[in-house]
């Protein structure tokens, strides 16, 4: 990604970043499952979403940098057909804040790292309507907006955190294609 502070979709595919903390469970799975979903979505001008979007993940730290999914994220993805696309962890840079449409923060404690992190970048509250919450797409979560970490559980809790992901991410699909027809902002 580029530093240009360009005003979001200027120019180019709209930007995606799942984010939770260490970017090897949460956030990957995002960024798989909203890359499935946009693949499968045909646009009105016969293109799909996916030639529309730029989808990556990023941790709020680099605790596993260059490591891969964990292996019960991947297993939860594969038993529903999804396939990992070969992620590595990395941590969320705020130099690309500029060129990001959209943040998905997994927990309300990811979105304040990032809104603090955004405010000393910018000094300022430039960024902070471009950090929303995954759960804020499922119009069944409610007042729920956080999905759990699932990282010290077992299977079945990754298979719940998929179930909040996939809902989440059928929601921004929705409106991701709703922006790109004019009818909402990023």
């Amino acid at each position: 990604m580029t530093t240009t502070d360009r005003e979001p979709d200027s120019e180019g595919p709209l930007s995606v970043v799942f984010v939770c903390t260490g970017n090897i469970c949460r956030s990957p799975m995002g960024d798989v499952v909203l890359q499935h979903l946009a693949a499968g979505r045909v646009l009105a001008d016969g293109t799909t979403l996916a030639e529309a979007l730029e989808v990556s993940s990023a941790g709020t730290g680099g605790w596993h940098a260059g490591e891969p999914m964990d292996p019960r994220a991947r297993a939860a993805l594969e038993r529903r057909g999804y396939a990992d696309h070969g992620h590595r962890a990395q941590a969320f840079e705020t130099a690309w804040l500029a060129d990001t449409d959209l943040v998905v923060c997994m927990d309300r404690g990811h979105r304040q790292t990032l809104v603090s992190m955004a405010r000393a970048r910018a000094g300022d509250y430039r960024y902070d309507d471009r950090l929303v919450m995954m759960r804020g797409f499922d119009p069944r979560a409610g007042g729920d907006i956080d999905v759990p970490d699932p990282y010290y559980g077992d299977d079945e809790d990754f298979e719940r955190c998929l179930d909040l992901i996939e809902a989440g991410c059928h929601g921004l699909a929705d409106h991701l294609a709703d922006h790109l027809a004019g009818r909402v902002a990023p």
